[in-house]
Formats: C-alpha cells, sequence, structure tokens
C-alpha cells in the first residue's frame, strides 16, 4: 500500500498543494515551524478523519477559510483508490472513489498508517486514557467493527451515567437493568476485540524488541482489564457505588496497558532508551500485526522521532522498514541520518514553500501552485 499522490486545500498553512511521492522513502528537511509536519499530519487525517495533534479541527483549517480538504490516490493490491476528506461548517464529508461514505467506520480502512511522533512516549509513560486510544485507533483501522461495538458501547455509557445523576428516588432499577444489558452487550464485544489484537501485539513486539535490544531485554505487555471475572455481575455489584458517585465505575472504558522489561514496569522503572525502544518495538509490531490482518504493509510515517534515536537504533529502524513499507520522515537535518537507500525522495520545506533536493535540477511549489515531485 502506498500513496502516490497527495493534495491539500486550505490545510493549515498549505492552501493549495499536489504532491507525488517515492514509493520507498520521502524525507521532508526544513527547520522547526516551517510545514513539515503538517504533511505527515496531512496524511494521518486522510487515513483516519482525524488528527494526531489536535482534537480541535479549526486548528486544522487555513486562516480566515471555512472548509479544508485532503485527498489523495491510494495504490494496493495493483488497485487505484482515490480517497478525500473534507472539513465545512456542518462536519465531514468522506469519499472512497468519489462517492461518499455515510459512516465515518465504512470509511476507514481504505488507507493504514503508523505513526511514530516523540509524543508516542506517552503510549510508555502517560495516562491510562493516551495507552486506550492508542488501542481504539489501531484496532479501528484493522477491524472496523470494532470502531462500531465500540461506539454503541459509549453511547450507552453515556445514557447510564446520565441517568445515574438523577435523584436516587426517580431512578427505576428495571431501566437500569436495560442499561446495564446493553453495556455488558457491546461491553464483551469490546474486551474480546482488545484481547485478541494485544495478544498478537504481544507476540510480535517481543520478538522485534529482542532484536533491537540484541538479546538483552524480554518485553511482554499486560492486558490490565478493569473487568476480573463477570461484567454484569460487577456492573451489580458496584451499582449502589455507581449511583453514589454518578458514573460506572466498571468497564472497558477503565482498561489499561502494562508494558513490562524483564517483568519490571518501564513505565515506572524504564530508563527513557528503554522506553524509547519499547514505543519503537509496539509501533514496528503494528506494522506487522495490520499486514497480517489486511495482506499489506502501512504506510509508515516518522515525525521528528530520528534525532531521538541513536545511530545504532537508526539502522535498526531503518533495517526494519525500508523496502517494506512506504516511509515519510519529517526531520530538521540529515546530517544525524545514517545508512539512507539510494532511491528516495527529499523534499526541503521553507514557510509553506516545498522544493524536491535534486542533483540535477529542483521544483519549487509557491503557496497557491501547484508542485508534482518526480519518482
Amino acid at each position: 500500500m502506498i500513496i502516490s499522490e497527495l493534495q491539500l486545500t486550505n490545510f493549515r498553512n498549505y492552501n493549495h498543494l499536489n504532491l507525488t511521492f517515492h514509493p520507498n522513502l520521502n524525507i521532508f528537511v526544513g527547520q522547526n515551524a516551517q510545514g513539515k509536519t503538517n504533511i505527515a499530519e496531512s496524511i494521518y487525517f486522510l487515513a483516519l478523519t482525524r488528527s494526531h495533534r489536535t482534537h480541535a479541527d479549526r486548528e486544522l483549517i487555513a486562516w480566515e477559510q471555512k472548509e479544508m480538504s485532503v485527498s489523495g490516490t491510494i495504490i494496493k493490491k495493483n488497485t487505484t483508490v482515490p480517497l478525500e476528506i473534507t472539513l465545512t461548517p456542518k462536519g465531514r464529508i468522506a469519499k472512497v472513489n468519489h462517492l461518499k461514505e455515510n459512516r465515518l467506520a465504512d470509511y476507514i480502512g481504505h488507507l493504514n498508517v503508523i505513526m511514530f511522533a516523540p509524543e508516542d512516549l506517552a503510549i510508555i509513560k502517560g495516562a491510562p486514557s493516551v495507552r486506550r486510544r492508542f488501542i481504539d485507533m489501531e484496532i479501528g483501522q484493522i477491524r472496523p467493527v470494532y470502531l462500531y461495538d465500540l461506539m454503541r458501547y459509549n453511547k450507552t455509557l453515556k445514557e447510564r451515567n446520565s441517568y445515574l445523576k438523577f435523584d436516587a428516588s426517580k431512578i427505576d432499577p428495571n431501566f437500569l437493568d436495560v442499561l446495564d444489558d446493553q453495556l455488558v452487550e457491546y461491553g464483551e464485544k469490546v474486551m474480546a476485540h482488545r484481547r485478541q489484537f494485544i495478544t498478537s501485539l504481544t507476540e510480535i513486539s517481543a520478538d522485534l524488541h529482542d532484536h533491537l535490544s540484541h538479546g538483552q531485554e524480554k518485553l511482554s505487555i499486560v492486558y490490565a482489564q478493569n473487568v476480573k471475572t463477570d461484567f454484569a455481575t460487577e456492573l451489580k455489584q458496584t451499582r449502589q457505588k455507581d449511583q453514589f458517585r454518578a458514573q460506572t465505575s466498571v468497564g472497558p472504558h477503565r482498561d489499561d496497558l502494562q508494558f513490562l522489561i524483564n517483568d519490571i514496569n518501564v513505565s515506572n522503572f524504564g530508563s527513557q532508551g528503554q522506553q524509547r525502544t519499547t514505543a519503537l518495538s509496539v509501533k514496528l509490531a503494528e506494522i506487522e500485526l495490520i499486514y497480517q490482518e489486511t495482506g499489506e504493509y502501512p504506510v509508515l510515517l516518522l515525525d521528528d522521532v530520528m534525532s531521538e534515536l541513536d545511530n545504532q537504533r537508526q539502522l535498526d529502524l531503518l533495517s526494519l522498514v525500508i523496502g517494506k513499507t512506504q516511509t515519510f520522515i519529517t526531520t530538521t537535518t540529515l546530517d544525524h541520518l545514517q545508512h539512507l537507500p539510494d532511491k528516495m525522495t527529499v523534499f526541503e520545506v521553507d514557510h509553506g514553500q516545498i522544493k524536491e533536493r535534486d542533483t540535477q535540477s529542483s521544483t519549487t511549489y509557491q503557496k497557491n501552485s501547484n508542485f508534482r515531485a518526480e519518482i
């Protein structure tokens, strides 16, 4: 799976942009705040209909504009698939093959991407909500039905929490039973998806971490499922407490992950190097997992992470992905990048202008004009 072309209209600092990518490696070089990450973000947005940097859609739309669009041409299994996402004042519009998708869950999965950015260390040492979001986004890419089950669970959870806020005398135990039955139905499906995903992720990431640590460390991932025995039973046992607190205290919305190196929790006791290697192992495992599930490798986005890795980790990373996935790297300089392949495209980014670096010639993209970088 590769992205052959990308078009941006009023996306952040790009009013009109048309890029053609190398099928192997694409590197965007420039100083900070020039627009490199915006390119990676737009690809992520095209795949998952949301940003990895912000929850506020308005931030994605260029200054003084009311809507924006990201479109691209995806090549997979010798098939060309045009994708388009438009943000309007009325919401998102997603199109596949120029036809509108009624549900975003039906759109997600046509382009699979893996993003690795410095903030991904939060997966290891951040709050449980960060890890739950990581689980949700990754399972959603490979199993769209998970997003449907998760949506129904969250909707029922919201209804139950709202009902729990009523005065105790107005709460009907029978209606609460109905909500509990619905919560259990969808919650069990969510937990089953997560168990299967984490089991596969653990197996693959353990092998990769063994390679990255040169056999010195053993990585394991533990699914800290909030429901210990039976979901329905635990809901009944905590009902009185839930009514007092006006919120549901048990369920997959309180799940977490634990990352262990040699049986020690790396989140609390691991060094920064171990945390980085663990995050790298997990991200690389996602690539293999998506390949196992879909038969195609995802697009890999490395947003300003190469400077965070020493030469050996850079070599290990590139050796594992180059030639296997289409890779996009954003960086402030090429000086620290080692062992790059000969076949690639380097783009220089400067204040919203993009120029392809070429030994013989170069082409410059100016705002409000089209730019094509030849493969």
